[in-house]
């Protein structure tokens, strides 16, 4: 979309540019009301607490969705690896609020002894708690701000922002493109989960980290309240992150990495520093994507090795391509859609199908049927759910028959235009 001006030197306003930023956030601001009124913490209790947990977790996917959207839709680097800067935001946030959480318990569980425990003791006995399960006593060095929320707040930036800097900057620096490129997303994907599930990774391995859904210092909280909390954190979060992605795809800057999308060689011809743009999308979508994770796995409770595996990324591009990538409001709806069908599939509420023959049981028929889909909307309907959205509104392509698209007379004319 060209942008307008008010006034010579003056732009118009993102919220005028595209109007779309203002229909979401009311529709996103009515539904957070809504579910709020109708839940059990605050409101009439039609909703139950377990659906405000998933509600609030697919907000939180939503928003990792619209990463994505970022970094393939609009810059067109296919990565399969962006659920591992989530998973990263999620342990990070994980860390502390286990160690919290069992501090707590440990300082209880030593007030009753004759002498007061000193902090070794008490660091001690919160290691041994923690870390118990893998045969260790010790925290590893990666704990050693564990106790600090603000630097593990500062860490579920840091991690995945350093990790993806340093891997686009190897990446892109090399030039590698393409198909290539998501082999070697996916591959990083794949070595960090293997990782992870070692014993001595410092992260309790195949276990995880669990009880991530209690809140230290806050027993007195029923979780029906707390809930609530995360749902309008997780609200605000895709709230401000749609708002930044659609200032970041607007302007000379969102057109410079559209153009890097279709034609990367040109845009390097006409000497812009491409593998700059490209790093700074990376590393940026993957900082929203550890934020996302920071607010999903308190929702979950519990997160594990198996959550950063190479499928759940390549569950999150089928996402952004069943909504339609290209468009952030298209790849909102695509998670939205397909993780609370999902839910619906695997959560045992979708009646088996029997055909006489043999019985269609959703909870194993779910991938095969959500493939299927991808491979329907990938030949039928490019363009996504969010081209439903194009047709509703009735968005066409500006009408330049004949007209200069270029600076200079005759430039891309019809016949181009066309493309």
């Amino acid at each position: 979309m060209a942008d307008v001006t008010l006034s010579p030197g003056r732009r118009t306003p993102l919220a005028l540019r595209y109007p779309s930023v203002m229909i979401f956030l009311a529709c996103l601001a009515l539904f957070t009301l809504g579910v709020t009124v109708l839940a059990e913490g605050f409101g009439i209790g039609v909703i139950s607490t377990s659906f405000v947990k998933t509600l609030g977790k697919t907000l939180c996917l939503c928003l990792v969705a619209l990463a994505m959207d970022l970094v393939w839709g609009y810059c067109g680097i296919l990565s399969l690896g962006h659920m591992a800067f989530f998973g990263l935001g999620g342990y990070a946030i994980g860390m502390w609020l286990m160690y919290a959480r069992t501090e707590i318990i440990v300082a209880e569980s030593l007030a009753n002894q004759p002498l007061p425990p000193t902090p070794e003791e008490i660091s001690q006995g919160i290691a041994t708690q923690i870390f118990g399960v893998v045969g260790s006593s010790e925290f590893p060095p990666i704990w050693a701000f564990a106790h600090s929320l603000p630097l593990q707040l500062a860490a579920v930036v840091l991690v995945p922002g350093l990790l993806a800097l340093v891997f686009g900057w190897l990446a892109f620096r090399s030039r590698v493109t393409g198909v290539y490129l998501s082999i070697l997303t996916q591959a990083m994907t794949l070595a960090l989960s293997l990782y992870l599930f070692q014993n001595d990774s410092g992260l309790r391995g195949n276990n995880g980290l669990s009880g991530l859904q209690n809140l230290p210092g806050l027993d007195h909280v029923p979780q029906s309240t707390v809930s609530i909390w995360f749902l309008w954190a997780s609200a605000f979060a895709l709230g401000a992150g749609y708002v930044l992605c659609a200032w970041v795809v607007s302007g000379k800057f969102g057109s410079v990495i559209r153009a890097i999308r279709d034609d990367e060689a040109r845009v390097r011809f006409l000497g812009y520093p491409v593998e700059v743009y490209k790093l700074f999308i990376f590393t940026l979508t993957a900082v929203i994507a550890g934020i996302a994770g920071a607010l999903y796995y308190p929702q979950a409770g519990i997160i594990n090795p198996a959550e950063i595996a190479p499928i759940a990324s390549i569950y999150l591009a089928v996402w952004v391509a069943i909504g339609g990538r290209g468009r952030l409001y298209g790849a909102v709806i695509g998670a939205a859609f397909v993780s609370l069908l999902s839910t619906w599939f695997t959560g045992g509420q979708a009646p088996d199908v029997n055909l006489g023959f043999y019985t269609i049981e959703w909870v194993n028929w779910w991938t095969v049927l959500l493939g299927l889909s991808f491979v329907a909307v990938t030949l039928f309907a490019p363009k996504g759910i969010g081209g439903l959205v194009d047709l509703i509104v009735d968005r066409r392509s500006p009408d330049r028959h004949g007209a200069d698209l270029g600076p200079d007379e005759g430039a891309l004319r019809e016949k181009e235009a066309e493309r």
